[in-house]
């Protein structure tokens, strides 16, 4: 007589959930582990290697063919950062029976290599034994590169906040502690120092704020109808004003142009930096054309392209490939050098692209190009 469970009048019994799938049933996904990004090395029931992907054998320099068919902690072997042997430590098959997994962490290779490691443990049965170990290996490479550029983004703001603040600080320490002994225009030279450090600091914040919301991808764009012509005639007029020759100058604007939707205040800050590089690095007559172009975003016709150019010693071919990186100066050293960077965050805010290459007369050449983007009200 056979013993067992009945179902209830008129009900099914539950399907069974289907095995968990392992890496061995990639081959029936038609995936091949050395087509992989991330490290993979599975171990059977036995603890020894069933597969060593290329990306494994990459990160940790173990040929694949000397990794299969050995002990999982010897074709891998791993130590904690404080020394201790990974494998004895964590004990993935007689460990605890509802592990079914280590989350990422970093560990160490033989000659002290970072590596990112995760590993989960494959039971064919709730609480039964192990049945494979797969681990995912991952280089820490750019994550190093990452920290390293948030610790020079830290050291640059640290070293361009000291020299503003250390002026502040003296003139008005000065100011407060000697107040009757200067005359009505020392005192006017020191709180005009005083104010222009202000703004250099202020400055610096706002591209603080302007980054992190370039890399977080937050940064907001307020579109309205934009005069871009107008844009930049204000800002030749703002350089002559402060004693610039009117006749550095070059303003072409092509007729008609589109209309031109786009945050005022962020293209006035794109069109500032452009400008401002021109001036500072560049030599001869600064063009700036405003022209028509095809649109950079799919299912528009017409775009508006902004061109300003030089015509100093340029920038060299090997370094246009920096421009628009963190920290990048050029071979004249000044300023935080992210404005460059902030500006390539900006264009691409809009839907925009921006590119840099020489100019005719033989200076830089700086070439942004906005979509319409009209509201849909309009189209």
């Amino acid at each position: 007589m056979r013993v067992g469970t009945s179902s209830a009048p008129g009900t099914r019994e539950a399907p069974r959930p289907p095995a968990p799938r392992t890496p061995g049933d990639l081959a029936d996904l038609g995936i091949d582990p050395d087509q992989l990004p991330d490290g993979l090395v599975v171990a059977d029931e036995h603890g020894r290697v069933v597969c060593f992907n290329a990306a494994a054998a990459r990160i940790t320099a173990v040929a694949a063919a000397d990794a299969l068919g050995r002990p999982l902690e010897q074709a891998l072997p791993l130590e904690d950062l404080e020394g201790r042997r990974w494998w004895q430590l964590t004990d993935p098959y007689g460990g605890l029976a509802i592990r079914v997994r280590q989350p990422e962490r970093n560990l160490l290779l033989p000659g002290g290599r970072e590596v990112l490691v995760t590993a989960r443990y494959v039971r064919t049965e709730r609480l039964g034994p192990v049945h494979r170990v797969v681990v995912t290996l991952r280089d820490t490479e750019a994550r190093r590169r990452t920290e390293r550029s948030h610790a020079e983004l830290i050291a640059t703001v640290a070293h361009e906040l000291r020299s503003p603040l250390t002026s502040v600080k003296g003139f008005t320490a000065t100011l407060l502690a000697k107040w009757e002994r200067f005359t009505d225009d020392q005192k006017r030279l020191m709180l005009e120092t005083v104010d222009a450090d202000a703004d250099r600091v202020t400055r610096l914040i706002a591209e603080l704020l302007d980054i992190s919301r370039i890399d977080s991808g937050r940064l907001e764009v307020r579109r309205q109808p934009v005069d871009i012509g107008a844009a930049v005639g204000r800002h030749i007029q703002a350089y002559v004003a402060a004693g610039q020759a009117a006749d550095r100058f070059l303003l072409r604007v092509a007729q008609p142009l589109p209309d031109l939707w786009a945050d005022p205040d962020k293209i006035d800050q794109v069109l500032s930096n452009l400008l401002e590089n021109a001036v500072r690095h560049g030599e001869g007559t600064v063009t700036i054309d405003v022209t028509p172009t095809a649109s950079p975003r799919e299912g528009e016709d017409v775009g508006t392209s902004v061109t300003v150019s030089d015509e100093g010693a340029g920038i060299p071919e090997e370094s246009m490939n920096r421009v628009f990186t963190r920290f990048w100066r050029g071979s004249k050293r000044g300023g935080t050098g992210l404005g460059l960077y902030i500006v390539k965050g900006i264009v691409e805010a809009h839907g925009g692209t921006i590119t840099v290459g020489r100019a005719p007369g033989g200076g830089a050449e700086f070439r942004f190009t906005l979509p319409v983007a009209a509201p849909a009200y309009l189209t």
